[in-house]
């Protein structure tokens, strides 16, 4: 029994080392040197964002991925996808991006 709970165990913590931040429209770099301590204690980062957002999600994944961080972090995945807005009708895309400490 207890080597079936370890693993659950073990299970929970790495989901509680997930940290999700939502992207706006601050400028990249700033979101970037403010994600950067938080990738240093957690092993994963998620960034979300939707709409016009979205392009700084990206930039903010590449300043960490390709000029911060360059071979200690990678992306883990991308998800994109498009939502119904409440009410109105109008769809709006949104990003999902899983950046990994190595």
């Amino acid at each position: 029994m207890e080597e079936i709970e370890e693993p659950h165990d073990q299970e929970q913590t790495e989901k509680s080392d997930d940290t999700i931040i939502h992207i706006g429209y601050d400028p990249v770099m700033q979101l970037a040197i403010e994600i950067l301590p938080i990738l240093g204690n957690k092993k994963k980062v998620i960034l979300k964002a939707k709409g016009n957002s979205i392009p700084n999600a990206v930039a903010v994944a590449n300043i960490i991925t390709e000029k911060m961080l360059k071979g200690n972090s990678k992306v883990q995945k991308i998800t994109l996808d498009t939502v119904a807005a409440a009410g109105i009708g109008d769809m709006t895309s949104t990003i999902e991006i899983i950046l990994n400490k190595i």
